[in-house]
């Protein structure tokens, strides 16, 4: 279904700015829909890059639009310890490997190709495991990582050292990583040894560090919505097209 929204902001704003603000595309993707003929105002095809969409107009990503915003690959892998997020060092496996018609979790309509390049949208180090996104989107990557996200990550972190009731107060609200204070986050004790831990921003290594506390085992249960449910460690299904708004829309 091709998309529609009608412009409400108060001031006449660049198609391709709106486009990207709204979470459809990038502004370079934007000036290459509108270079091929695929966006209209009011029912008027949009010709000029530069143009602007003013407050009541209503915009129209046509089908063939659409379906070449659809084309690019995201994907959901449940990540075993041991693979890489990203670019492997001599003798890494990085966690691409595992996108194989064997792996697949349910159906995919497409495969990674040899030209496919899916960058991790938030990266899982060597040893940790989980719910790992892997995409060529870049709208989707600022969602997620960008400095303005809101989404919230979880995890459930086995830990080494003795853990008080000081430090699980410390590592919701007191720490500092690389001279700046970090945004709050929620942390349960859930078992011996075994904190639950849900943040917006930091890095849980080294956060536990920083209360004497030594990360044994971590796993990333889930992403904004976006949760690895019964799939099996090792596989890997497609992002849908719901998962993408949620992780967007925030």
């Amino acid at each position: 279904m091709a998309w529609t929204r009608t412009y409400q902001d108060a001031e006449p704003q660049r198609v391709n700015r709106w486009l990207a603000q709204s979470g459809v595309c990038s502004r370079r993707e934007a000036e290459a829909l509108i270079a091929r003929g695929l966006v209209s105002i009011d029912g008027q095809r949009v010709d000029d890059v530069g143009r602007k969409i003013e407050p009541g107009q209503t915009l129209v990503l046509n089908d063939d639009a659409q379906a070449s915003l659809d084309s690019q690959m995201s994907v959901v892998i449940h990540k075993p310890a041991g693979y890489v997020s990203s670019q492997p060092d001599p003798g890494q496996v990085p966690a691409v490997r595992l996108l194989t018609r064997d792996a697949l979790w349910g159906e995919s309509p497409t495969f990674p190709g040899w030209d496919t390049r899916l960058a991790p949208v938030g990266r899982l180090d060597m040893d940790s495991r989980g719910l790992l996104i892997l995409s060529e989107d870049g709208v989707l990557a600022k969602a997620v990582i960008g400095p303005g996200s809101q989404l919230e990550k979880e995890y459930r972190v086995a830990v080494m050292g003795e853990l008080t009731d000081e430090k699980i107060d410390l590592l919701r609200h007191g720490l500092e990583l690389d001279e700046r204070q970090l945004r709050p986050a929620e942390v349960d004790l859930i078992s011996e040894q075994r904190l639950r831990i849900v943040l917006r921003e930091g890095q849980i290594r080294r956060m536990c560090e920083l209360v004497e506390l030594k990360v044994v085992d971590l796993f990333r249960v889930r992403v904004g919505t976006v949760t690895l449910g019964d799939m099996p460690e090792g596989h890997w299904r497609p992002l849908t097209a719901d998962e993408r708004t949620s992780l967007i829309e925030g």
